[in-house]
This record gives structure tokens, C-alpha cells and sequence, in this order.
């Protein structure tokens, strides 16, 4: 059995569940509908829910938890922990809370994994020996915070069933740390971790995080107006070199087919995302309501901030709509730039005439 490190009580008791597929194989975790609580929920607005409202309009940093990916055969793991470890170079802990470092302390756990992985003769051969995770926070966070948090969460999500690593990392602006998770756990089920436990990790990693007095938060993108995803790592990096993915092309094509055709195409999504975005907004704008009609000087500010919150936020506009509007900006920019030609040509057609006579 793994080592665990106790808690108090009334700290934990401040952190939100976490829910674990695994725990619930027939059932799977379900995306909240809302991700502010409802104003009009019996008691009003708990002291919980303040806190929360007032971190996400005074914009709290937010937690980056990330799958990068996962290893598929032992020399992929291999090469993955020598990545994170910096070939032993870091220092990493394990879930016993043991240091493993230099090269001999790499060594001896790709070895132990490997012998593991080697046991479990009901693995498929394209199953994953590590689901690897990147913890992340803000440049400016505090890194003795961000890693403590991170061990903290670790434990709490993994340290009972899965075997797992974890290595942070300070070259870089932001402060991160790279945890590796065996896939296959001490009960024989697998971590497979979908969106619902991706959110609920960020959740817990925020509460660490706010424990250690680092006013984290864990918003949804579209709780804060962002109705956009985040393009994949494997498409920035072929922007980067200089190529136009697919995704890219193809999208541009349909809208560029729109604009020649005349007409817009309305898309079911569209009227989602605005319908949902409009929700929340009115959400928001209830919970300013509610806290103007008290009394308190506190709660007065915070309805305007909340207020304030809801008229900057972005305008809701998808992909395609980003697409439409650069393409007709650029569009507008060749007109403007033919007229300048044109008006170019002309005067110094009159200026060559002038100097003839």
C-alpha cells in the first residue's frame, strides 16, 4: 500500500471531490451544466460561492491540467522519463514520496515499470503504460507552491491505486510539473480520464493551490466568455513551421465559399453557443442583483465589479466568425491598397503631362 500523508480535516473538507471513472465504471462523470452556481438555489449566495464569484471577476490566475499524451511500449516510456527528468539531471518523486535522483535513480524506475509491465500479461499490446499530465500555473506563481500543490493533488487523485512520478520543471516562464501516472492501477482497472475528471482535476489542483495562499481559479472557458477552444499542440506546431494545417485549409475553403455564395450558412452550433453564452451572462448579472439588494458597502462593489465582468467579455465569436472577419479585413486592405494604385497612376500620368507642355 502507498504511503500517504495525512490531512486536517477542515482543509480537505474546503477542496471538491474528485470523481474517478474508475471508481464508477458503468458511469460517467457528467459535465455541469452550469459552471456558476445558481443564484437562485435555497440559503442565496454561500460564502462559497462569494469567494468563487469574486475570483472569477477579479480574474484569478488560472490552472493549467493538461494529458500530453501517453506512452504505448516501454522504450517510449523510457524516453519520456528521461525527457522529464532531463536524462537525470531533476530530481524526481515518486507516490511513496521517495527522491530519485541522477541517472541511477532513472534507471531503477524504468527498470521496476518495465518489469510491471512485463507481469500484466492482460494488456493489449496498443494499451498505455503512463497517462502523462502537465500541472501548470501563470508566470509569477510561486514554484515551491506550484510543486507542493501539485504532490498534494497527486496524492489525493492517484497515491492510493497508481504508481506514478513527478518531475518539476523551472526553465521556463511558467511554472510547471510533468506527472507521469501508471495507466493500469493496484486494483487492475485502467486510468482513462475524460473531460469531466479533466475539470475536476483542475478543480482540485486550484483548491491546493488556494490553500498555499495562491488565489488559483478553475473556469471553464466559457464561463469566462471564451466559446473558442485551444487548437492543438500538433497544429501549432505545423503553423510554426511555416505550413497550413488541414483543419486550417479546409476551414478557410468553406468560408471562403460562403462569402463568394452571398450568403450565410447558419450553423445549429452557433445558435448553441450564443444561447449559452446569453445564459450566462444573465447569470452572472443575477448574482449582481442579488448581492445590490443588500445592504453591505462589500456587496454593493462586487455588484459592480460583477457588472463590470459582464460588459468586457469578449464578443461571441467562433472560428468561422474569426475566419469571415480576417478574411473580409484583408479583402478591404486589397481594395483600399487597388484605389491607392490607381489614384497613383493617375497623378503621375497628369505630373508627365504637365512636363510635356
Amino acid at each position: 500500500m502507498s504511503r500517504r500523508p495525512s490531512r486536517p480535516t477542515d482543509l480537505a473538507s474546503e477542496l471538491p471531490p474528485i470523481s474517478y471513472v474508475w471508481e464508477t465504471p458503468n458511469r460517467r462523470p457528467r459535465r455541469a451544466e452550469w459552471d456558476i452556481p445558481d443564484p437562485a438555489v435555497p440559503g442565496g449566495l454561500t460564502p462559497a460561492m462569494r469567494a468563487k464569484l469574486e475570483r472569477i471577476v477579479r480574474r484569478a490566475p488560472e490552472v493549467m491540467v493538461k494529458i500530453t499524451g501517453r506512452t504505448k511500449g516501454v522504450e517510449h516510456l523510457k524516453s519520456h522519463l528521461s525527457y522529464i527528468t532531463r536524462n537525470g539531471d531533476l530530481d524526481a518523486e515518486t507516490e511513496q514520496g521517495a527522491t530519485l535522483a541522477g541517472r541511477t535513480g532513472l534507471k531503477d524506475l524504468q527498470q521496476r515499470w518495465e518489469d510491471d509491465a512485463g507481469l500484466d500479461d492482460k494488456r493489449r499490446r496498443d494499451a498505455s503504460l503512463s497517462v502523462n499530465i502537465i500541472l501548470s500555473m501563470p508566470a509569477g506563481t510561486d514554484a515551491v507552491a506550484v510543486k507542493d500543490s501539485a504532490r498534494a493533488f497527486a496524492i489525493e487523485a492517484f497515491g492510493y491505486n497508481h504508481d506514478y512520478v513527478f518531475v518539476q520543471h523551472l526553465d521556463d516562464k511558467h511554472p510547471h510539473v510533468h506527472l507521469t501516472v501508471r495507466s493500469r492501477g493496484h486494483d487492475g482497472k485502467r486510468l482513462n480520464p475524460r473531460k469531466a475528471d479533466l475539470q475536476a482535476w483542475r478543480e482540485r489542483f486550484a483548491g491546493e493551490l488556494r490553500l498555499r495562499g495562491i488565489g488559483a481559479e478553475a473556469t471553464p472557458r466559457r464561463t469566462r466568455g471564451r466559446v473558442r477552444k485551444a487548437d492543438r499542440g500538433a497544429v501549432l506546431a505545423i503553423r510554426k513551421r511555416k505550413i497550413t494545417p488541414d483543419v486550417d485549409r479546409l476551414a478557410r475553403k468553406e468560408v471562403l465559399s460562403e462569402i463568394r455564395g452571398g450568403k450565410s450558412i447558419k450553423h445549429p452550433w452557433d445558435e448553441q453557443i450564443k444561447s449559452r453564452q446569453d445564459a450566462i451572462r444573465r447569470r452572472y448579472l443575477d448574482y449582481a442583483a442579488e448581492l445590490q439588494r443588500s445592504g453591505a458597502a462589500a456587496d454593493h462593489e462586487l455588484a459592480r465589479q460583477v457588472r463590470q465582468f459582464v460588459g468586457d467579455l469578449p464578443a461571441i465569436e467562433t472560428r468561422r466568425h474569426a475566419l469571415k472577419k480576417e478574411l473580409s479585413e484583408l479583402a478591404m486592405t486589397r481594395r483600399r491598397d487597388a484605389k491607392q494604385d490607381v489614384n497613383s497612376e493617375g497623378r503621375d500620368k497628369r505630373q508627365g503631362d504637365e512636363r510635356t507642355r
